[in-house]
């Protein structure tokens, strides 16, 4: 059963949607170094990226923080 998160900055963004305006913002490169996995770092696409930030919890995590910093400034989640 699924919850309101009024409070959540994520709540109805698609990973996808993420992955693309990080990408856009920072290049590939600039990901690279800000999540260094390799998704980003070698042969980086939208596509397998996402195939590896659903298997991955821990780098999804990163990826959705550095999303929430970036384009989030008000949140209460930046330190």
């Amino acid at each position: 059963m699924h919850q309101e998160q009024p409070n959540n900055p994520l709540h109805g963004i698609k990973l996808e949607t993420i992955v693309v305006e990080l990408q856009q913002h920072y290049g590939w490169d600039g990901l690279a170094e800000r999540v260094p996995v390799n998704c980003f770092i070698n042969d980086p696409s939208v596509k397998s990226s996402l195939k590896f930030l659903r298997k991955t919890p821990w780098a999804r995590d990163r990826v959705e923080a550095l999303y929430v910093a970036t384009f989030h400034r008000s949140n209460p989640w930046k330190t």
